[in-house]
């Protein structure tokens, strides 16, 4: 059996965002089918399409969704139809990674987020999506291709959430804005006094702001080249701001603002210059966090010798720890006015894809998110 979906197809690398019709699997075990109501668009989506990330093309991108549950598959008890929820990351739950309590580092993480293909199951290396005369198409990016009326994805990467929390805001808390705070939640997680900089103040970098504006660190710095995100940074939480377009050298400009060397830096940005500014920022047990999606194949250079007095460079995936934790702790967050993501949204009609990554590039639009069409009413 199957649904027929509406869903964004890329054909080639670099080719437009196409519309139509497909048909995708009714849910095997441990699977759930979600129509989809919004999702997040991301610079990951477009670093996909560009052949940056290597999913087989053609296929269905997306994978910030936030929908409600219409089947679920044998063995599934949670979630249940009819549920609200936000698709997290994919992962097994069987290796040493997701039972360490880390499933965004599950060994399988690569084929669960790029194979195209479902990667464990009865169905494990077939794709659920096809088109009308049967043609396989790529689907299950990042477990979900929510760029679609419906997603078929795993039961256990599914967040369910209260049914008031309006799914156009929610699905970015998926990926860009959890991926942000739990930059700094999870992953770095100052003490009292400690210093934060923040590199790029996109989505994820406006995220890792008002995260940070939650812990004991006293500096918060933001640097961007966009005088407007700025702006958004102070408001946010940033105790200070560098612009980077302006400023002759950022990295003694930061080292003035915190007094020497930053506790923590974060890239949020991918570029590989960036990156190496972030490192340079941090000093002995300082810590650089990478966030950002560089090219795939892209290196880095740092100072081996201040790197050997203690200094960490660490990546983080998806703001690290587990959805089922994360997401609902920044939504009670945003309920007492302390994480305000929702300002950073603006939505766009599902067929204008295109439109809301043009518009983020440009930096007119921090997260866009699309709305899907309502189902036709029986």
């Amino acid at each position: 059996m199957s649904t027929q979906i509406r869903a964004s197809v890329v054909e080639k690398i670099g080719a437009p965002f196409t519309y139509t019709d497909l048909e995708i699997d009714d849910p095997g075990s441990g699977e759930i089918l979600v129509r989809i109501v919004a999702s997040g668009v991301c610079h990951t989506d477009a670093n996909t399409r560009s052949g940056n990330m290597p999913l087989p093309l053609p296929g269905v991108l997306g994978h910030e969704g936030a929908g409600i549950v219409e089947a679920v598959g044998p063995g599934v008890t949670s979630p249940r139809v009819g549920d609200h929820v936000v698709l997290g990351w994919p992962y097994c739950g069987e290796c040493k990674n997701c039972l360490d309590g880390e499933p965004r580092y599950c060994l399988s993480i690569g084929p669960a987020l790029v194979a195209g293909v479902r990667f464990t199951g009865e169905k494990a290396g077939a794709s659920g999506y096809r088109r009308l005369d049967g043609t396989p198409v790529s689907g299950h990016f990042f477990g979900q291709s929510s760029f679609a009326t419906h997603a078929l994805a795993l039961a256990g990467q599914a967040v369910v959430i209260p049914d008031d929390v309006p799914l156009q805001i929610a699905g970015p808390l998926a990926c860009g804005i959890a991926t942000g705070a739990g930059a700094v939640l999870n992953t770095a997680k100052p003490r009292v006094g400690d210093s934060i900089v923040v590199y790029g103040a996109g989505a994820v970098g406006l995220a890792a702001i008002m995260a940070a504006k939650n812990t004991p660190a006293t500096t918060i710095v933001a640097v961007d080249v966009h005088e407007s995100r700025l702006d958004l940074a102070t408001r946010y939480g940033a105790t200070h701001v560098v612009n980077a377009a302006s400023t002759p050298d950022v990295v003694v400009k930061v080292q003035e603002i915190v007094g020497g060397t930053a506790d923590y830096a974060l890239d949020c940005t991918g570029v590989i210059p960036v990156v190496e500014q972030a490192i340079e920022t941090v000093g002995m047990l300082g810590t650089a966090i990478l966030i950002g999606g560089a090219p795939a194949g892209a290196t880095f250079t740092a100072d081996h010798f201040r790197t050997l007095f203690g200094k960490r460079i660490v990546g983080t995936l998806g703001g690290s720890g587990r959805s089922q934790r994360l997401i609902p702790a920044l939504l009670a967050l945003w309920r007492q006015g302390r994480f305000p993501f929702d300002e950073l949204v603006e939505t766009f009609d599902f067929e204008d894809i295109e439109g809301a990554l043009e518009a983020s590039h440009r930096g007119d639009v921090i997260k866009p998110v699309v709305r899907m069409p309502e189902p036709a009413a029986e």
